[in-house]
């Protein structure tokens, strides 16, 4: 188990600071990747790589024009980007410094490259809400392209989206226009925790757990549900104060951006610890 590195994790609130449309999306997942070791890691190698490949793809650009195959050609066949389909679990695929070691990873630690390469061309670029699967949209010249980073950057048409939505929902299922609401940078960046978050979870280390909310709470601090369940899981530690103020800070959001239920069983478990303090 790691602990979080206090100057790292208030590196991580600033950098997520503001509304989180947009954001430093490769300086926070480096960063996440720092809080998630127990020694000091240097992170300037990763920050040069990324650099290096928006260099080449911008020398691209301007000998073939922009086109979103560019990306592909230089993050998939010229670095070997792929994601991992072998050991799709495998945390370190949710880890942006394994991720750029190995060259692998899942969907949205990919895409995180893929987004700040096409920003660094002027492009607009944007994850979507695309269900179970992470895609993001390129915009060039007025042209919109759905690009799907863990399989080589392909650039997909409807019928391949279809195909997709249905390995997923079912062989009736149908693409929706909710399907391409474009995601914050911020809920980027909770997704790409959430999958470490959720496969500690499911070893049941909750301690490792814990500290993975927490670094979730730096890139959303409001956000309710992670508020309670960083509640849950300290108490589970046996953290009472960490799980009293939790509850508190949960209990302090509006009512309106809170679940009832949640909010009753949250009433019912501080009034518990508290009286464990006595």
């Amino acid at each position: 188990m790691t602990v979080n590195d206090p100057a790292a994790l208030e590196r991580l609130r600033d950098v997520c600071a503001g509304d989180g449309q947009r954001l430093d999306l490769v300086e926070a997942a480096l960063t996440l990747s720092r809080l998630r070791r127990a020694e000091p890691i240097d992170l300037a190698p990763f920050r040069q790589h990324v650099a290096t490949m928006a260099a080449e793809l911008a020398d691209l650009v301007r000998r073939r024009g922009a086109a979103p195959e560019q990306l592909a050609e230089i993050v998939a066949r010229s670095y070997g980007y792929r994601g991992d389909s072998e050991s799709y679990d495998d945390l370190q695929n949710a880890d942006l410094v394994r991720v750029i070691e190995r060259r692998k990873g899942l969907p949205v630690a990919l895409s995180i490259l893929y987004l700040a390469l096409a920003r660094q061309q002027g492009w607009s670029a944007e994850g979507l809400a695309f269900p179970a699967h992470f895609l993001i949209r390129v915009g060039i010249d007025g042209a919109r392209h759905v690009v799907d980073p863990f399989h080589d950057g392909a650039v997909r048409d409807a019928a391949e989206l279809r195909g997709l939505l249905r390995q997923v929902l079912g062989s009736d299922a149908e693409l929706d226009p909710q399907h391409f609401d474009p995601v914050s940078d911020r809920d980027v960046l909770l997704r790409l925790e959430n999958n470490v978050r959720l496969r500690l979870s499911q070893r049941e280390d909750w301690a490792s757990a814990a500290q993975s909310v927490d670094r979730m709470l730096a890139i959303a601090p409001a956000r309710a549900e992670l508020l309670f369940e960083a509640g849950q899981l300290n108490a589970r530690l046996d953290k009472r104060r960490a799980a009293i103020a939790a509850f508190e800070s949960f209990l302090a959001q509006p009512a309106q951006r809170t679940d009832p239920a949640l909010r009753r069983r949250a009433e019912a478990l501080l009034q518990e610890l508290r009286r464990g303090l006595n």
